[in-house]
């Protein structure tokens, strides 16, 4: 089945990904269980819906066409399903990080602490809302599930998808647990690293174009040229996202510049900083950096640390490396042209962003 809306209109597609989104959650409203508050249903609703750049399912549809699959309701539906899976994985890294803010509106563990607060029930606010978190996310995680196997391609055309489904799966929680490591460990630029190619960068950008991809039937080849071209891609993405969690403005990015910080993130900039920091800097850096009590002006001392080492610069070069191996990979790619000038554009997206 196809639709008149062109395949190559960017805005078009993430209208699309969100009609579905919506048609599928509307389709869960009957089969809530009665006597269940419906709360965690209405927040789940407005958080998947109220916003997103929509990347992986914009990189999964690619990835299905790039494989020589045609445009329809069914990639555009197994596709938005990846955005239900990031809601799972956003929902669980903000109780992780302690993130207050996200796009802009609270986290979904501050919403029903605030909930818990206001309506003056007993027990712990904060823990009730870090409870209840768990339990959206892990409802998003299942919802994934539910939608890309009810997508409407052929039972083998999906388990073909789900293999690579699943693969990402399993790389972004243990990602997050990495990560959690590598809070206690060296702080290296090579365990930082290490954590944004599995946490982030192959379940933004490889993964999805693989699993399109696998979906359309795609040749081993055309898997391994995704690779080639999303992982370096997906490393800029999150090292800009890193830039933007500390030098970002929050009312573009939805979220605090203070959380990063305050949580003692081990980002690769960070690292950077550290590494060439003085004994003087150092100490100073141990009493900034991951207090939860810190400041506007102890983040803005953080801030003139980093530019003053250069962190930020060389991480600007990073960016720029990695986005320029991407492209060369893209331009070897076995696929056609309005694939890949399609992805050019998503990565200019990716990269060249302020939120």
């Amino acid at each position: 089945m196809t639709v008149t809306v062109a395949p190559t209109d960017v805005s078009g597609l993430r209208a699309r990904f969100d009609a579905e989104l919506a048609a599928f959650l509307d389709r869960q409203g009957p089969d809530w269980p009665d006597g269940a508050p419906r709360g965690v249903f209405t927040a789940l609703q407005r958080f998947v819906l109220a916003g997103g750049k929509r990347l992986r399912p914009l990189f999964c549809y690619w990835g299905w066409r790039g494989g020589g699959g045609q445009d329809g309701v069914p990639i555009v539906m197994a596709s938005a399903a990846l955005e239900l899976f990031h809601a799972f994985a956003l929902i669980h890294d903000d109780i992780l990080d302690g993130s207050d803010r996200r796009r802009g509106e609270p986290s979904v563990h501050r919403l029903f602490a605030d909930l818990h607060a206001r309506s003056s029930w007993r027990g712990d606010p904060e823990a009730y809302g870090r409870n209840t978190a768990l339990l959206c996310g892990d409802l998003c995680a299942a919802w994934s599930d539910q939608m890309f196997h009810e997508c409407g391609l052929p039972t083998e055309q999906v388990h073909r998808g789900y293999a690579m489904f699943a693969l990402m799966r399993t790389e972004v929680i243990a990602g997050e647990y990495l990560d959690l490591v590598s809070g206690v460990g060296d702080g290296s630029v090579a365990s930082a690293l290490t954590v944004i190619r599995m946490k982030a960068a192959r379940y933004t950008v490889t993964r999805p174009l693989q699993i399109g991809a696998a979906l359309a039937g795609g040749s081993p080849e055309l898997i391994e040229a995704f690779a080639e071209f999303g992982d370096p891609l997906g490393d800029a993405f999150q090292l800009r996202d890193d830039v933007l969690g500390v030098f970002g403005d929050p009312a573009v990015t939805g979220k605090s510049i203070l959380d990063d910080l305050r949580e003692g993130k081990p980002t690769v900039m960070m690292a950077l900083a550290r590494s060439v920091a003085d004994r003087a800097q150092t100490a100073r850096l141990r009493e900034l950096f991951g207090n939860p009590e810190l400041d506007a002006d102890g983040a803005a001392e953080l801030r003139e640390f980093i530019e003053a080492t250069g962190a930020r610069t060389r991480i600007e070069q990073m960016i720029r490396v990695r986005t320029e191996q991407a492209l060369t990979a893209l331009e070897q790619a076995p696929v056609d042209g309005e694939t890949r000038s399609a992805l050019v554009g998503l990565a200019e997206q990716a990269i060249d962003r302020r939120s």
